[in-house]
């Protein structure tokens, strides 16, 4: 079995998740400079196996699409130019909220929360529990 890769998309930072090569748990990887992304992976890819891409969809409450999704979409099609690997959409409404309770949660301190890479980090691992666990 291959790794199961969730991407949580920002203009600005990505955050990546990744499972075990079992898919049984997920864990936070790393965020990456959106502008450094392509490159990132490509490096990813050709050491891990990776079988499952997990592309975060942002919604609104009423189902539209949001402002970033245009992004999203010209990044697929980059992403698509450089590995075969499968790629799915997840729902990724609210995760940024829920990883922001996780760093609460877990005791971080105010100066430790503010850190938006960790943030975007966090929400992809949670946009890959949502996958694994539904």
């Amino acid at each position: 079995m291959g790794r199961i890769l969730a991407l949580d998309f920002g203009t600005k930072r990505t955050g990546i998740a990744v499972t075990d090569e079992l898919q049984l748990i997920a864990s936070g990887l790393t965020t990456v400079n959106t502008k450094e992304l392509l490159d990132f992976l490509k490096k990813y890819f050709a050491e891990e196996n990776v079988e499952l891409i997990l592309l975060g969809e942002p919604k609104r409450m009423n189902n539209e699409a949001s402002h970033v999704e245009a992004e999203i979409l010209k990044f697929r099609e980059s992403l698509e130019k450089i590995t075969s690997i499968p790629i799915k959409r997840v729902d990724e409404r609210f995760t940024s909220k829920m990883a922001a309770q996780t760093m609460l949660d877990s005791g971080l301190k105010k100066k430790q929360r503010k850190n938006k890479a960790l943030l975007d980090e966090i929400s992809a691992t949670i946009i890959l529990q949502t996958y694994l666990y539904q």
